[in-house]
This record gives C-alpha cells, structure tokens and sequence, in this order.
C-alpha cells in the first residue's frame, strides 16, 4: 500500500507499557486459533462472541510481570503501531465522507494497541482473542503480535491483509452507529437456532464494508499497488470458518460456523471493493444459500 506522507489518526490510544501479562501453559500461537476459530481478528463485537475464548485464555495465564510507562517495541512492531494510526486515519476520512453525504454524522471510533492483555469496555481480553470491536466503549483493540500470527501461522501477510483486519473491526463500528448490531441482537435472542446464521451475516457486511473502505480509500489516495487486492483476498480466505476448523479440526462444522466461509469472505471483501456501492450492503435480506 502506498502510504507515505499519509496521516495518523488522533483518536489511538497505546497501552503497551501499561499492565503486562505473560502467557504460561498454552502458546500463544495455539490460544490465537481458538480464537480465531471462534471468534476473529476480524472479528465482532467483543461483548457478543469471545467471552468463553477470553475466559480460556485466563484460565492459561500467569501473571510474570508487569510494567509501566513508556514502552518502546521493536523497528517492526513500531512501524506496525504508525501503520494501524494511518490506516485508521484513512478510515475516519472515508466514512466521515459517507456519513456526511447521507446527512449522518460519523462518529470516530478509538483504536487501543495492548500488549498480552487488556481491559475494554467489553471486559477483559488477551492477545490470543484476536483484534476486536468493543461496543460499548466504541473502540478497537489490537494486539500487534496478531500480525505476526496471521503472517507465520495463516500464511495470510502483507500490508493490505493487515489494513483488512482493522477494516473489518471499523465496519463493526458502522454497523453499530447504523444500529445494525442492536438488530442482529435482536434477531439473535428471538430466533436463538438461527443466531450463528445471523452471525455470519453480521460477518460477511463487516468484511462488505472494509471492501468499500478500500474501494473509496484508494479512490482518495490511489493507495493500492499491485499485489495489494490479492493479499486482501487470501487474508479473507485464511480465516473462513472452513479454513480454520479444518486446521483445528481436521473436519468442518457448517452449522457452527459464526463468520462465513473462505469463499464468502472473500466474496464480499471483493463485492465492496469492487464498486463501492452501498446498496449492495445488505446480508440480512439474501438467501443463506446465496450468500
């Protein structure tokens, strides 16, 4: 991605030298696909789907040290810090247009960098539960590690696959200032058996509307170089519920799946990145089938 010269955003919030915790017992690597398996980096909102993934991950920690004050990373995890800033940057400049051309008024999200573990408004949260969108305090956390993980564990890198992830939690942060999430709650407590449908629905919009960031983003900045689109794509594919069971599991379970398949992530990252229309947004109204 063609980022230079680019801006950073204010609204980001880095945690990294506050309380630090340390995983014992289950490597991180290991805890990062159940979470990824049950929840995602992509993943929702964090107070609806993580907190059996979260409530393991403590179950497995000791607590080995903790620091305060400034924190300083390596080269490659304080590049990482500036290039989730200038990426979130880009997506307030995108969706403030947007909302601004519909008579809405966006409002910005926060985005916290933490380090092994952290507390959200959504309660508490380690590394290996993946990046996250936090409704209740409109914020999204990253541990930068996770992109290490997507990179040697998933075989998912680069920086547009990265730009994707946080993306993906912005578009969460959409759907709530839409009240789309208060609607697929509702859905979700009325029609119980079908609240893995509805998550996956929710899912796949998420991943629609980091499409559209990307369309109007590169539209703004010409920020997309060649290769940029692909790596996007395969990140998408990467952690598809079919994916991510097959390697837990060795085998899938279509009814549990809560975020799309490979092939629909995939589908509509590209179908919001493709055109830029928004009135293609809805997964609510579409045939299971067809999504």
């Amino acid at each position: 991605m063609r980022l230079t010269g680019r801006r950073t955003s204010d609204n980001v919030n880095d945690a990294r030298g506050g309380s630090v915790k340390t995983v014992g017992g289950l490597s991180l690597g290991g805890l990062l696909i159940a979470g990824l398996f049950a929840y995602i980096t992509s993943g929702g909102d964090m107070s609806q789907t993580t907190q059996a993934v979260v409530q393991k991950a403590q179950q497995q920690m000791q607590t080995t040290t903790t620091t305060s004050g400034t924190y300083k990373g390596s080269e490659r995890e304080e590049a990482l810090a500036t290039f989730v800033s200038q990426i979130l940057a880009g997506t307030e400049d995108v969706w403030t247009d947007i909302f601004q051309k519909s008579g809405k008024v966006y409002r910005k999200p926060k985005l916290q960098i933490f380090r092994n573990s952290t507390r959200s408004g959504c309660g508490s949260a380690t590394a290996s539960s993946g990046p996250f969108y936090c409704s209740a305090d409109e914020t999204v956390y990253i541990d930068l590690s996770f992109y290490d993980e997507m990179e040697k564990q998933l075989k998912a890198g680069g920086d547009f696959a990265y730009a994707y992830v946080i993306a993906h939690e912005v578009g969460h942060h959409v759907q709530n200032l839409l009240g789309i999430l208060d609607q697929e709650r509702q859905l979700e407590a009325r029609y119980p058996k079908k609240a893995n449908e509805y998550s996956v629905r929710l899912e796949l919009q998420a991943d629609f509307f980091a499409g559209i960031w990307a369309h109007y983003d590169n539209e703004k900045f010409n920020s997309l170089e060649q290769g940029d689109v692909e790596e996007g794509l395969n990140a998408a594919s990467a952690i598809g519920d079919d994916r991510l069971q097959m390697q837990s599991r060795g085998y899938t379970v279509p009814e549990s799946f809560n975020h799309g398949t490979s092939a629909q992530r995939s589908r509509w990252l590209m179908k919001g990145l493709r055109n830029g229309n928004l009135n293609e947004m809805d997964t609510f109204s579409i045939d299971y089938s067809a999504l």
